[in-house]
């Protein structure tokens, strides 16, 4: 009898172990990112800076229209994690000692290789989440801004500043709704998706799995993801070309530290 995927899922992820971290370990998780950026500068701020453009093409297309903006640009956010495929390998091969190079990128998105196959599943899938985002995003303050959203000072004044309404407040808190999922279901699953032979769903319930078995460092993680986020914004996206490979670099070293094959589990407890 044919098992579900949903059961293949199950046991997958039942394969490898699940650590919990004490509360402030994703400031470690920084300083490992920010360490390979520095071992390896010239792949991770290229990233970076081809990141940073993309970022600042969606800026300069929806610029007129401000709530379009908005959304595209948070669900440019969402599809990010499989953006920075090329810097979690270039992270696992100093982890291992190599010398990473071009190649490294090239053989991350090779078409020939299955993990990139995945990758690009599960890529469309957080497109998809953001797409609706922007549909959502948009629907929201067109319907209810007391005045056409067309500029980002608009938006300020309108809606961020408003004293009338509390339709910001609002945004911001059903954008949380919406990527906290997400961020649950992608915070260790695309780097996972590199490093190991699993399914794209078996990846997603051992990402959720290291959620709930670590909610408060997980919590502190993306608040940093977010604040950090933030602060590549508020220098137009300049920023983003160091913010963006720093974050890659560290979800790949959050990724070791929180998740393990069972096999090197077992292997490391009768070693020590």
């Amino acid at each position: 009898m044919t098992q579900h995927p949903a059961e293949n899922a199950l046991q997958e992820t039942r394969s490898f172990a699940v650590k919990t971290v004490p509360v402030l370990r994703p400031l470690g998780w920084l300083a490992c990112g920010w360490r390979d950026v520095l071992a390896c500068p010239v792949l991770s701020l290229l990233h970076g800076l081809v990141l940073a453009v993309f970022g600042a093409g969606i800026f300069f297309v929806a610029r007129d229209r401000f709530w379009l903006l908005a959304g595209a640009f948070s669900g440019f956010l969402l599809v990010a994690p499989v953006l920075a495929t090329g810097l979690y390998a270039i992270s696992r091969e100093l982890e291992f000692g190599g010398r990473p190079a071009w190649r490294t990128v090239f053989n991350a998105w090779r078409p020939n290789n299955r993990s990139n196959n995945k990758l690009v599943v599960f890529g469309l899938l957080l497109a998809l989440a953001g797409t609706g985002w922007v549909l959502t995003s948009a629907a929201l303050i067109t319907a209810f801004s007391s005045v056409p959203i067309g500029n980002p000072a608009a938006f300020l004044r309108w809606v961020v500043l408003s004293e009338d309404s509390h339709l910001f407040e609002i945004w911001m808190l059903l954008g949380a709704v919406l990527a906290a999922p997400v961020f649950a279901s992608s915070v260790v699953a695309v780097p996972m998706l590199l490093d190991q032979k699993v399914s794209v769903l078996g990846a997603v319930f051992t990402s959720w799995r290291v959620v709930m078995d670590a909610p408060v460092p997980l919590a502190l993680w993306a608040v940093l993801i977010m604040s950090l986020t933030l602060l590549g914004m508020a220098t137009l996206m300049v920023g983003f070309a160091v913010v963006l490979p720093w974050l890659g670099h560290a979800s790949w070293h959050a990724y070791r530290d929180l998740v393990r094959p069972v096999s090197d589990e077992l292997l490391r407890s009768r070693t020590f």
